[in-house]
């Protein structure tokens, strides 16, 4: 029975890593091996030009957009997102139909606002923007980072708030000195799903950028061309992609594990 369950494991595991490692194989190879029958599963020398090569191609502005625009989209849903969710959470402010509200938004697809909003962002001069994707994914990073912090403040003890309060503080204070430390695995929680969101996206990126501003996801739709596709550079490219939201959910597997263990995620 072990060897029956641990085998099941192990299938499990090569199946969901295989990808990865192909991609990695696939960065290192050089230009004629990957047009070979059988397929060459292991480089016979690693060619690391494909990772300079790629950068040199507009990964690396790519990888810089991309930062900005899920980084600034986290950051605002934050901030917007923490108050809204304590006023719901806390003061019942637009009661259960306030929240479904906001719930359904994130429910709603993505694919079906994009004309609406690239015919607002054309009027207003906002395509080709840092501003227009900002915005564009904040539309939906932020009711999912509201839902997740009410249901996480929800969750913390009353009897703390209400402590603060006979002593004398208000609630600005309440919130920014109890609720927000101990939302801290909350708030993690949410600025990672936020970051990830905005980082691989490629609808919203395609339609709303250009030549100014050029996301990771575009760049790497553009080294397949018509006439050759650059697969070395498509997978170093995919690579640089994946290790920041990897280096990022490493470093805040803590926070993490206990923000989706203490409720923060429904």
């Amino acid at each position: 029975m072990d060897v029956l369950k641990w085998g099941s494991l192990m299938a499990f595991v090569v199946l969901f890593l295989f990808p990865f490692f192909w991609i990695v194989a696939s960065s290192l190879k050089s230009r004629g091996e990957f047009f070979t029958r059988p397929p060459v599963w292991f480089p016979a020398h690693l060619d690391w030009s494909n990772y300079p090569d790629s950068l040199g191609r507009g990964a690396l502005k790519g990888l810089t957009d991309s930062f900005v625009i899920a980084f600034l989209s986290m950051v605002i849903s934050l901030l917007l997102g923490a108050p809204a969710a304590y006023a719901i959470a806390r003061f019942q402010v637009g009661r259960e139909n306030l929240a479904f509200w906001i719930l359904s938004i994130r429910m709603f697809p993505p694919i079906a606002t994009i004309l609406p909003l690239f015919v607002i962002f054309r009027f207003v001069g906002l395509v080709d923007s840092y501003t227009g994707l900002v915005l564009s994914y904040t539309v939906f990073n932020l009711p999912f980072a509201i839902w997740i912090l009410k249901g996480f403040i929800e969750d913390l003890p009353r009897e703390i708030e209400e402590a603060a309060k006979v002593d004398g503080a208000r609630p600005f204070q309440i919130f920014r000195m109890i609720v927000i430390p101990l939302a801290a695995p909350g708030l993690v929680v949410a600025a990672l799903f936020t970051f990830i969101f905005a980082w691989n996206d490629f609808a919203y990126a395609v339609i709303f950028s250009g030549s100014k501003v050029t996301p990771l996801p575009v760049v790497i739709a553009q080294f397949a061309g018509g006439h050759e596709i650059l697969w070395g550079q498509i997978s170093a490219a995919a690579i640089i992609a994946i290790l920041p939201a990897l280096v990022l959910a490493t470093f805040l597997q803590k926070y993490l594990t206990r923000g989706l263990t203490m409720g923060a995620v429904k």
